[in-house]
């Protein structure tokens, strides 16, 4: 039954079929990387890795959102043989562990965990962080129809993930093909999906589902910062719909003054419009951040409420310094710069405010004072949908 033609099922006595997994499997990553368990999945090209400055983004595009396995098969049962490597805060509660999705025919068929893994413990006070070994585990789905169906199964967008093997019941083909558009979002943790329900419900996964496009989430939590690589990155990956969410990472590392903002972001769009001379582009300028709409950055913990068990998050910059940029600085610079590219017809503008605003941040309030909750993550995604998706937005089909 299997056309998988990059991988060599094998049965056992008892009838369970291991798929090797390869490329041909996956989808939302944009490399693979063989290593003593299995595969990891990256976000980034190994070009850019090696480029990586630091710990964060390292850890962060190899957290894979959007990734997913895809196929088609009848098989009632399937295992996911998986290394996670799970982190922990010191002083803070124990982390979740990271979700599974299962997806069958484009619906929601049941959700699992990988309890064991390694931990990466991170200790916010002292500027340290260390990796302490576990062993694999097994995420498993039971009670699926026994029928042929499109599975979708969404890798946990907060753990690092190696792909250790993958067990079903019955052979596996490839997935149906819908010649759905292929979207690529850049954009912080907020893209990546801090604090969401799953994978399959962070605010990009749930638009390109409403919307019927095909997710290539290169949201980097802490490093959505204009790196070159990643525009490299943008540049070179097939996509019919592009969108940068750009500004509160610059905001809350103090990464760079008013003077550099701008030509850095010139340069940034100048290089994905090498590769995607036409593509429609979306700049989308920050959430609103109460704390960072006035006050720059860094951003540093709130050590009182860890003190609590909580995780939170203070502005400590100067908010007279006017060479700082703030949220409300960024948003003007942004609406300006793709004003001064109206040359390019297919570049466009949305204010992140329309996707969360006052009213969203009286309604919802962020738990921590920079990142969403699952609920804002439906609102954003459902908004988004409608605004680049919907009738007149910047993705919508036309003819």
């Amino acid at each position: 039954m299997s056309d998988l033609p990059d991988g060599v099922p094998g049965t056992d006595a008892e009838g369970w079929v291991t798929t090797p997994v390869t490329a041909s499997l996956m989808r939302g990553m944009l490399d693979l990387e063989p290593t003593t368990h299995g595969l990891l999945p990256h976000r980034l090209p190994a070009r850019a890795r090696r480029q990586i400055p630091d710990d964060q983004l390292a850890m962060a595009e190899a957290q894979p959102s959007g990734v997913r396995l895809v196929f088609r098969t009848a098989a009632t049962t399937i295992e996911l043989r998986v290394l996670a490597t799970k982190v922990a805060y010191a002083g803070a509660p124990p982390r979740p562990d990271g979700v599974y999705d299962l997806l069958v025919d484009g619906v929601l068929a049941g959700r699992g965990t990988a309890p064991a893994g390694n931990v990466h413990s991170i200790d916010l006070a002292a500027g340290s962080a260390e990796t302490h070994p576990g062993p694999v585990g097994t995420v498993r789905f039971t009670g699926l129809p026994a029928r042929d169906k499109d599975v979708e199964l969404w890798l946990p967008h907060t753990e690092v993930t190696e792909v250790v093997a993958l067990r079903t019941d019955a052979p596996l083909e490839r997935a149906t093909e819908h010649g759905r558009r292929v979207w690529v979002h850049h954009g912080s943790s907020i893209s990546q999906g801090s604090n969401a329900e799953s994978p399959s419900t962070t605010w990009p996964a749930l638009a390109a589902s409403a919307a019927g496009v095909d997710l290539v989430n290169l949201g980097f939590g802490g490093s959505a910062l204009l790196d070159p690589f990643t525009a490299r990155a943008l540049r070179d990956t097939p996509a019919d719909l592009l969108s940068v969410k750009i500004g509160i990472n610059i905001v809350n590392t103090d990464l760079m003054r008013l003077r550099a903002f701008a030509p850095a972001v010139h340069g940034f769009l100048d290089t994905i419009r090498e590769g995607h001379p036409t593509t429609p582009l979306l700049v989308v300028s920050p959430l609103l951040c109460p704390i960072h709409e006035e006050t720059p950055g860094p951003a540093a913990p709130d050590y009182s409420r860890l003190a609590e068990g909580k995780l939170g998050f203070l502005a400590t910059g100067d908010p007279a310094d006017p060479t700082r940029l703030t949220l409300r600085i960024i948003r003007g610079e942004l609406a300006r710069i793709t004003a001064e590219r109206s040359d390019d017809p297919h570049l466009h503008h949305l204010d992140g405010r329309e996707l969360y605003g006052d009213a969203d941040a009286t309604e919802l309030p962020l738990p921590d004072d920079l990142h969403p909750d699952a609920a804002t993550h439906r609102r954003v995604g459902a908004r988004f949908a409608d605004l680049a998706f919907g009738p007149g937005g910047p993705f919508a089909v036309t003819g």
